[in-house]
């Protein structure tokens, strides 16, 4: 990570990589490797580092798609409907957006990287997905649909781990990361323009559920 290898450097002028983002991005590589190396001297860092697999699981898009359509069935509750409803529209919103710039940018990971969610559009660095949906959820549930207090402080450790995993893993680099936090509030932005009202939601919820199937109640 001292410098960028030649497959990226390679990548990058055919792109016609101004100049001047090309040494920004050197720089980046830079100093990536130096902070990196400066945590992993730390000990709490190095006893951090055994989690971080774990908080890459705990953030990763599929699992949030299917955990959350999994509650969604399991808390059938018209209470919920518009939070529901809204939390998987903000996750399309995401992964749509991550992989319309990570296909327009295409940076490479970090040489090292073995990441094993490495295919498709997730095999480019920028920006850091986990680190976008991390915070995107943190403004969900502070800003958009808040749970109580005493949960904030979880969830703002939660999002921060997430976003410096991503680097004590070598999966992205520091600007990656930036930019991941920056997209995941700007996620929170988007949302909270196109947000769904309780009657929208509990429609959409209703469309999709068994009393609108075949068979079901309202069929008979």
């Amino acid at each position: 990570m001292a410098s960028m290898n030649p497959k990226t450097r390679l990548d990058d002028e055919k792109r016609n990589v101004p100049p001047a983002i090309r040494k920004l991005l050197e720089y980046d590589v830079k100093l990536t490797k130096s902070f990196v190396a400066f945590l992993l001297n730390l000990t709490p860092m190095r006893s951090f580092r055994t989690h971080c697999i774990f908080l890459e699981y705990s953030c990763h898009g599929v699992v949030w798609l299917a955990g959350w359509l999994a509650f969604c069935w399991i808390a059938d509750n018209k209470d919920l409907y518009q939070m529901q409803v809204n939390m998987i529209v903000g996750l399309i919103i995401d992964i749509i957006f991550v992989a319309i710039i990570k296909a327009a940018t295409r940076r490479r990971r970090p040489a090292v990287n073995t990441d094993i969610f490495g295919i498709g559009p997730d095999k480019f660095s920028f920006p850091s997905g986990h680190a976008s949906r991390a915070f995107f959820v943190l403004g969900f549930f502070t800003i958009l649909s808040p749970l109580p207090w005493f949960l904030w402080p979880p969830m703002f450790a939660w999002a921060f781990s997430v976003a410096l995993s991503r680097l004590i893993l070598i999966r992205h680099h520091i600007l990656d990361v930036l930019a991941g936090v920056l997209l995941g509030l700007f996620d929170v932005l988007v949302l909270s323009v196109v947000w769904f009202g309780p009657e929208f939601s509990a429609w959409i919820m209703r469309s999709i559920s068994e009393d609108n199937v075949p068979g079901g109640p309202e069929s008979a």
